[in-house]
């Protein structure tokens, strides 16, 4: 799959495909005729990376669990620390954003309230004349 199309099955511009292979994100991709040939473990990649990336996860890190995966099995306990710890942050960033929503929805009811409310008394005026 050249990148044209990998970039529209991930939404994803070309140019941060290029630099998540140019950060060693992504093993090398192959070439056929100069253009980039994406194959399915590419791809497998390249949603890991997007997720971990959506999660929060910096660039560094990524490049850290990359080497890791690179020495093979005798690094699975470092690999599972990393992704515990961005579990851990991404649960308080959850926690916050639902503080967030709390807040924001009892701002709402507060407007709905005095919205109501004045479109009772402005209902009320209007009867009264």
């Amino acid at each position: 799959m050249n990148i044209a199309k990998v970039s529209e099955h991930f939404n994803t511009p070309a140019h941060t495909l290029r630099f998540y292979e140019k950060a060693g994100l992504i093993p090398r991709v192959e070439r056929k005729n100069g253009i980039r040939d994406y194959n399915e473990s590419d791809l497998e990649w390249i949603g890991f990376i997007k997720c971990m990336r959506s999660a929060g996860l910096p660039v560094k890190s990524l490049q850290e669990y990359v080497r890791l995966f690179d020495e093979g099995n005798k690094t699975n306990a470092q690999r599972k620390e990393i992704l515990i710890k961005q579990r851990i942050q991404l649960k308080a960033k959850i926690d916050d954003m639902k503080n967030i929503l709390d807040i924001l929805n009892h701002k709402i009811e507060i407007y709905d309230t005095k919205i109501i409310a004045k479109e009772q008394a402005m209902r009320n005026n209007k009867g009264e004349s």
